[in-house]
């Protein structure tokens, strides 16, 4: 029985036909989690359906943005929320099925004896279904080449968004110094959290590609990451911290 009380953050846009499937799919595998979705101003009504969705479900939450920004910067908004908030356990996931909540009791297992818990892709081989193979080559090497030679992280999965933080970890990294807002946010929060010392661990999870809506990824998104890794090696050089 995990005790301490859980909150589960999913940035949305565009995601009103799977966010009203993977709401009861969380409730299902870890029915005392709290839920707060962070909705960049859909068009397509998401924050309205899970506002209507709230009345069914409790502790269901909403955290509605004027615009979109980048998923680093709906995460912070999530955090800095839950932070407000006697949560000790702060999930990120999608919204999109690609993170499967049945893994969601094994980072429950996983956290009792960390404070990062890390959804791994590449622990126990590739793991990925349904993307086309440039991305998944291209998603590969960038974790398990790019970020460990460059910056140094010694994870398989460093890119991935499906993690358990203890709350340690997020009081203890300088939200207003994280300056990604794409994927790349991803690894520069582990690289923070791995850098000051707290005790990370990675599980196997399967991932699979959406089936409904369209993916967020862009060249854009692929130059930040790439130029941030570089950023890393400087800060590691000179032992710069957050």
């Amino acid at each position: 029985m995990h005790d301490e009380k859980i909150i589960i953050v999913i940035p949305t846009y565009n995601e009103r036909e799977n966010i009203e499937l993977i709401i009861p799919a969380i409730r299902k595998y870890v029915p005392q989690a709290h839920m707060l979705v962070v909705d960049d101003n859909s068009p397509d009504g998401t924050s309205r359906c899970v506002k209507d969705m709230s009345t069914e479900y409790d502790n269901l939450h909403v955290l509605d943005r004027t615009r979109k920004e980048g998923l680093g910067r709906a995460y912070i908004a999530g955090f800095s929320w839950a932070l407000e908030r006697d949560y000790e356990l702060i999930f990120e996931m999608d919204a999109d099925f690609s993170h499967d909540p049945e893994y969601l009791p094994d980072f429950l297992d996983a956290i009792q004896n960390n404070d990062l818990v890390l959804g791994s892709r590449y622990k126990n081989g590739v793991n990925v279904i349904n993307w086309p193979m440039y991305r998944l080559l291209l998603s590969y090497f960038a974790n398990m080449v790019f970020t460990r030679i460059i910056a140094g992280i010694p994870f398989t999965d460093s890119t991935g968004g499906f993690k358990c933080f203890r709350r340690i970890v997020l009081e203890g990294i300088n939200f207003e110094k994280i300056g990604s807002s794409g994927y790349s946010f991803q690894i520069e929060m582990n690289y923070h959290a791995w850098r000051k010392g707290f005790r990370i661990a990675e599980i196997p999870i399967i991932f699979k590609d959406r089936e409904r809506g369209e993916s967020k990824m862009s060249t854009k998104i692929i130059k930040e990451a790439m130029l941030l890794l570089w950023k890393l090696r400087f800060m590691s050089i000179f032992h710069k911290r957050i």
